[in-house]
């Protein structure tokens, strides 16, 4: 069984979820972090964040879609129990569950920060950071039920730029009730350091 065929463990939510509500700019604040404060929106653009480079492309392109739309972004991400890893590669020591979610929502904190510096137009764009147990693309499939736009990443953490698409961006593709845009990174430069073929190992595919 693959981590996209294990159902969210919704059994968990009240101690293994958590959701913070700021504006982008607030990531450079050393304010915590806050719910909404009773804002309701009627359009909302939900995108995967799993800190890759193809996700941090899928949020800048979720933050100006929302930006033109006046709509708010829902940045989710999606983790596996301490326990599905260690039944998998034999680990003993586990963090628990609440540092799991704590290290999710700091890699989606980055990675919005990293855009919004990049792009401060962004900054006032409300964003709601969602960090819940399960499959991602389950979690991204039910966070997006009414939404106005799914935005996922070309590839995630651990895929090759020159592979097909991800198996998260493909499941969501098929499966979505919602309009679906797959943000492929941007092209880099012609002199940007390149990995020579050889160098992969042909266990590698």
């Amino acid at each position: 069984m693959t981590p996209d065929d294990r159902p969210a463990d919704k059994g968990r939510l009240p101690c293994a979820a958590r959701r913070t509500g700021c504006l982008a700019s607030d990531v450079f604040a050393e304010a915590t972090s806050h719910e909404s404060e009773g804002v309701m929106f009627s359009t909302t653009v939900v995108v995967g964040v799993d800190g890759s480079p193809d996700s941090r492309e899928a949020l800048r392109f979720a933050l100006e879609d929302a930006h033109r739309r006046g709509a708010q972004v829902k940045a989710v991400t999606a983790y596996l129990s301490p326990e599905y890893w260690a039944a998998s590669y034999g680990l003993s020591a586990l963090p628990t569950i609440e540092e799991v979610v704590e290290d999710n929502v700091i890699v989606a904190r980055e990675a919005l920060q990293t855009v919004v510096a990049g792009a401060p137009a962004l900054a006032d764009v409300p964003v709601d950071i969602v960090a819940l147990p399960g499959a991602p693309a389950k979690v991204l499939l039910e966070q997006a039920q009414d939404a106005e736009l799914l935005v996922v990443g070309h590839r995630g953490r651990g895929g090759f730029r020159s592979a097909v698409l991800g198996s998260v961006g493909m499941h969501c593709v098929l499966h979505a009730t919602v309009p679906v845009t797959v943000v492929r990174p941007q092209q880099e430069p012609a002199d940007a350091p390149r990995v020579d073929a050889a160098s992969v190992p042909a266990s590698v595919s």
